[in-house]
């Protein structure tokens, strides 16, 4: 009867999580959808940067908006609000440097993010891997880059944001490892702040990526 009992304990374990993955990459794929469409609106009508202190406040505002509603309902609002505005952002980006004829590197930025997602999803997926030994230095990566963050509205040496840049694929690399492994062990529950956690640290790799290529073909 105890055998019983935790096979059938194990397998609602198991239902819960292969609920909570698919859940999360098919809101995933809406949200990178819509928020495409939104880049594609803002560069179409030549929308201008909204600004640093706007960006901020926007996009802190719609994510503590998104972590208040993601239990109900209204989170699925809330996390499209949230991805829509960050890619409306993306919009005068993109024009800048499709704008200076560097279409090629907005293309290669793209496929770049698409290859390190999949990579490190499909190696979490595959191997199975308990990734939360990463929890305490992915904490201490985000105190560095923020610091960096700050220092970088004062150094605008291309070196200082390539290296900038750089930490951020990594950073964000770690996050995509950490929260698939969160998910599939179970420490992971809510598939809507998943859902941000895996786009916000797209969104990052590819605007790093875009600032990276963009710094060497200057060079």
């Amino acid at each position: 009867m105890q055998q019983y009992q935790v096979h059938t304990q194990t397998a609602a374990r198991a239902l819960s999580t292969n609920k909570v993955l698919r859940n999360t990459y098919w809101l995933l794929g809406m949200t990178l959808a819509f928020s495409a469409a939104m880049a594609f609106v803002s560069m179409s009508m030549g929308l201008p940067y909204p600004g640093a202190l706007i960006t901020i406040v926007g996009f802190y505002g719609l994510l503590f908006l998104t972590a208040k509603t993601s239990n109900s309902g209204w989170g699925i609002l809330s996390v499209f609000a949230l991805t829509g505005f960050m890619g409306y952002t993306l919009g005068p980006i993109l024009n800048l440097y499709l704008g200076a004829g560097m279409g090629d590197i907005v293309f290669l930025a793209l496929g770049g993010t698409a290859t390190i997602f999949f990579a490190l999803s499909a190696y979490v997926l595959v191997s199975g891997k308990d990734m939360s030994f990463m929890a305490g230095m992915l904490q201490a990566g985000f105190w560095v880059l923020l610091l960096m963050v700050v220092a970088g509205f004062f150094v605008h040496a291309p070196v200082f944001h390539l290296v900038l840049s750089g930490l951020f694929v990594f950073f964000s690399s770690g996050i995509i490892l950490f929260q698939t492994s969160q998910i599939i062990h179970g420490g992971e529950r809510n598939y809507i702040m998943a859902t941000v956690t895996l786009f916000v640290s797209l969104y990052n790799i590819f605007v790093s990526l875009l600032n990276i290529l963009g710094i060497m073909n200057d060079d």
